[in-house]
C-alpha cells in the first residue's frame, strides 16, 4: 500500500463499471470525453502527493510509517484541522478552480460515524469493527471515496412510512455472504471514485421498527459491484472553448444516479443493518466534520467573486468612486465572514464522543448557512461591478479573426496594462462564473449538495447551547420560574 499516482488512479477506473451517459455505455471513464476533465483534475490531485515541493501540505505519516494523504488523518487535535483547511488551499491552489466531490470532504462522514462506536457496539460488535477498519482502509489505501446519501424523490410520505420502498435502497435480502440491496441515491463524482459511504437520510425513524428496519442500513460499497449502475446527467460545457469557458471545461463534477440492482453487500462492508437508531444518529452528525471542508470551497468561490470584481472594476478605473468601494467592501464583508467562521470553528474545535476533535458545531454550521445563504446576492453583486459586457461579448475565436482585429484592439483595449485579448479573457472566466450553465449548477448544487436549507437550520438549531441566553435573560428580567423551555 502507497500513496496513488495520478496514472494508477486512471488506471483503477478501468474495472468493469457500468457506466451510462448521453445514451451510449462507456467503456473507460478515464478517456471518455465527459469525464476526462474532471479525472485529470482528480489524478493531478493524486499527483501532488509525489511533488517534494507539495508533500509537507498534502502528505502525512502514520505511526507505523505509512505515508497516507493529509487529508485522511483522523483530527485528534487543532493542529489536524488546521492541516486540513492547509491541505484544501493547497489543491485548490494548484488546480486553479473549485471542486466538491474529491474524496476530503466525504472522509468526515466516516468518521462522523466512527464517533458511534458504543451505539453500533449495542447493535452487533461487528459493525464497530468494520467502521475503523474502513477509516483505516480509505487512508492506507489512498481510495477516491464519496458519499451516496440523496434518494429519488416520490411520494415520500409513502417512503417515510416504510409502506414502499420502490425507489428507497432498502434490504431485500440477507444471506451467509452479506446483504442485497436494491434501490436507487444520486451521487456527485461516483462514476469515477472508488468506493461509496451508502446511507440513508429519511427525517422521521418514528414511523414503526418493523416496516422502517430495511431501510435502516448503511454501508461501503465498490463502485464497480456487479449489479450497479450508474446512470449519469450529460456534462455542461466539456465540449466547448477552453479560452471561452476556463472553468467549466476543466471542472464539470458528473452527477450520477446510482441504481442498486440486487447487489451484494459483504458482511466486513456493512456499518450498520436494521438499526433505526444507528440510522437516525449518522442523520443527525453526518455533517460533523465534512462541512468544514465544504465551506472552505464556498470560502474560495467568495475569494473569485472578489477578485473578479476588483479586476473588473480596476482596469477602468471605477475604484475611485465611492459607490463601487462601498459593493466591493460588500464582497470583503462576505468574504471574511465565511473565513471568520471557518477560524473560529478551529480555534473553539470540541471534543467529539469517539476523542476526535470536531470543528465547533453551532459556528460551522452557521457559517455554512451565511456562506450559502448570501451567495447568490454576492454573485449579483459582483456581476453588476463586472458590468454589461459580461453578457454581449464575442467569443475568443471571433475576438481573434484578422479580419476585425483593428476594431477589437481599439474598443477592447484599456491602456497598455489590458489587451483586448485580456479584457476577453477576464470577461470569459466572469461569465464562467457568474453566467454560464455551470454557474447555475454551482449554485443548485451549493444549495443541496450537503443538505437542503430546512435540514441546514435545524442543524444549528441543534448544535448551539441555548442555556446561558435563557439563564440571562431570566437574571436580568428576575424571573421565578425554574422551568426551562428547551425542545
Amino acid at each position: 500500500m502507497a500513496l496513488m499516482t495520478g496514472e494508477e488512479y486512471k488506471k483503477s477506473l478501468n474495472d468493469g463499471r457500468e457506466v451510462y451517459i448521453d445514451g451510449e455505455k462507456v467503456k473507460n471513464v478515464a478517456d471518455h470525453r465527459s469525464f476526462k476533465p474532471i479525472v485529470e483534475a482528480k489524478a493531478r490531485m493524486y499527483d501532488l502527493g509525489h511533488k517534494p515541493e507539495f508533500k509537507d501540505n498534502t502528505t502525512t505519516t502514520l505511526p507505523d510509517g505509512e505515508e497516507i494523504c493529509l487529508a485522511y488523518k483522523l483530527p485528534k487535535d487543532k493542529e489536524d484541522l488546521t492541516a486540513i483547511r492547509t491541505y484544501v488551499d493547497t489543491i485548490l491552489d494548484d488546480l486553479g478552480g473549485v471542486v466538491y466531490r474529491v474524496g476530503d470532504e466525504t472522509i468526515g462522514e466516516m468518521w462522523s460515524l466512527y464517533d458511534a462506536q458504543d451505539k453500533l457496539n449495542e447493535n452487533d460488535p461487528a459493525y464497530a469493527k468494520n467502521i475503523k477498519y474502513h477509516v483505516d482502509r480509505v487512508a492506507r489505501e489512498d481510495l477516491f471515496h464519496v458519499s451516496a446519501n440523496t434518494d429519488p424523490k416520490g411520494d415520500r410520505s409513502k417512503l417515510f412510512s416504510g409502506k414502499d420502498g420502490g425507489t428507497l435502497l432498502h434490504v431485500v435480502e440477507e444471506n451467509d455472504k452479506g446483504i442485497v440491496v436494491k434501490g436507487a441515491k444520486f451521487e456527485t463524482a461516483a462514476a469515477y471514485a472508488h468506493q461509496a459511504f451508502v446511507k440513508p437520510t429519511i427525517l422521521d425513524w418514528q414511523a414503526g421498527e418493523e416496516g422502517m428496519a430495511p431501510f435502516a442500513c448503511g454501508f461501503i460499497c465498490d463502485m464497480g459491484a456487479p449489479g450497479l449502475k450508474h446512470i449519469c446527467r450529460s456534462p455542461l460545457d466539456t465540449e466547448k472553448n477552453e479560452t471561452d469557458y476556463p472553468i467549466s471545461t476543466k471542472f464539470d463534477e458528473i452527477d450520477t444516479l446510482l441504481i442498486f440492482d440486487n447487489v451484494l453487500i459483504p458482511w466486513e462492508n456493512v456499518l450498520f443493518h436494521r438499526s433505526l437508531e444507528s440510522a437516525a444518529y449518522i442523520r443527525n452528525t453526518l455533517h460533523r466534520y465534512s462541512a468544514f471542508n465544504y465551506v472552505l470551497r464556498v470560502l474560495r468561490r467568495a475569494d473569485y467573486l472578489l477578485g473578479t470584481a476588483l479586476l473588473n472594476v480596476e482596469q477602468t478605473g471605477l475604484t475611485k468612486l465611492q459607490a463601487v468601494k462601498e459593493k466591493i467592501s460588500e464582497l470583503i464583508s462576505y468574504r471574511e465572514g465565511i473565513n471568520a467562521h471557518l477560524t473560529a470553528a478551529v480555534a473553539n474545535a470540541e471534543r467529539s464522543p469517539g476523542d476526535l476533535m470536531m470543528p465547533n458545531q453551532s459556528l460551522l454550521y452557521t457559517g455554512r448557512i451565511y456562506a450559502l445563504s448570501h451567495f447568490p446576492a454576492m454573485a449579483h453583486l459582483t456581476r453588476e461591478l463586472v458590468g454589461g459586457q459580461l453578457a454581449v461579448t464575442p467569443d475568443s475565436v471571433t475576438l481573434s479573426d484578422p479580419a476585425i482585429k483593428g476594431y477589437i484592439d481599439k474598443y477592447y483595449s484599456v491602456g497598455e496594462e489590458w489587451s483586448a485579448e485580456e479584457r476577453g479573457k477576464l470577461l470569459y472566466f466572469a461569465r464562467d462564473l457568474l453566467n454560464s450553465s455551470y454557474a447555475g449548477h454551482r449554485t443548485t448544487f451549493e444549495l443541496f449538495a450537503q443538505s437542503p436549507p430546512f435540514a441546514q437550520q435545524m442543524a444549528a438549531f441543534s448544535s448551539f447551547d441555548m442555556e446561558p441566553q435563557r439563564e440571562m435573560v431570566k437574571k436580568a428580567a428576575n424571573l421565578k420560574t425554574l422551568v426551562s423551555q428547551k425542545n
